[in-house]
């Protein structure tokens, strides 16, 4: 493990954004937060969430853009979730947190009707096992458990494959509005929110000419 990573670790243990809780904490004393995290925020403002955040990239954009909503950025991996956490302190944000977790314990850090919004980049796209993917049926009910009426899910990624997959089975098995959707996000008329930013590995598959995808669709209860 190297030395940086190490230093990392450390560090996230100082940070008051940071939620690191062990699945024998969450199954023994569930989580302090879930249903209230109002209190934490100290306001009721709009939960927008960005699953697989790795380094925050649009947790921290998106929080810098709408002080009106709060943002959560969800990852298991501690050494990327530094930054967006050390950014954010350094900033003095307070409507930023990351929880660090597996995807699949999302429903034990919030409670029905508290999440607005989802933002999913860049996940692995599981080309072996689609019931891993963030957009498989399996995770869209783990999202409806706590997601308010007719919230919105956004999916930006590299991968068309993924891309193809969530938007055949949110149009058809799911019946679900898809709102806006590009397979090639930088060479459409597509704005927003979409091009806010450009994670570190968006930048290196621009850069070999990979076009991104992006879709935007309605999730009912």
């Amino acid at each position: 493990m190297g030395h940086h990573k190490l230093e990392r670790f450390a560090e996230n243990l100082t940070f008051p954004n940071l939620f690191q809780v062990s699945f024998e904490m969450l199954r023994h004393e569930g989580f302090a937060y879930k249903g209230r995290w109002n209190e934490y925020f100290g306001n009721d403002n709009p939960i927008v969430l960005e699953l697989g955040c790795g380094k925050g990239d649009y947790t921290v954009a998106l929080a810098r853009q709408h002080a009106e909503c709060n943002y959560i950025g969800v990852d298991i991996k501690g050494a990327r979730l530094w930054r967006g956490a050390k950014t954010a302190v350094e900033e003095k944000m307070s409507n930023v947190a990351f929880i660090r977790t597996r995807i699949e314990l999302i429903e034990s850090f919030f409670s029905k009707d508290e999440v607005s919004e989802i933002w999913i980049t860049f996940p692995d796209p599981q080309p072996k096992k689609p019931m891993k993917r963030l957009t498989s049926p399996r995770f869209l009910d783990r999202y409806r458990s706590f997601m308010k009426k007719d919230s919105i899910i956004h999916l930006k990624t590299d991968s068309q494959e993924l891309y193809e997959y969530t938007l055949n089975e949110v149009c058809g098995e799911q019946g679900l509005p898809v709102l806006v959707h590009t397979a090639d996000l930088y060479n459409s008329d597509v704005q927003g929110e979409a091009r806010l930013t450009q994670t570190f590995y968006e930048k290196i598959w621009l850069g070999e000419g990979k076009p991104i995808t992006y879709m935007q669709f309605s999730i009912n209860k």
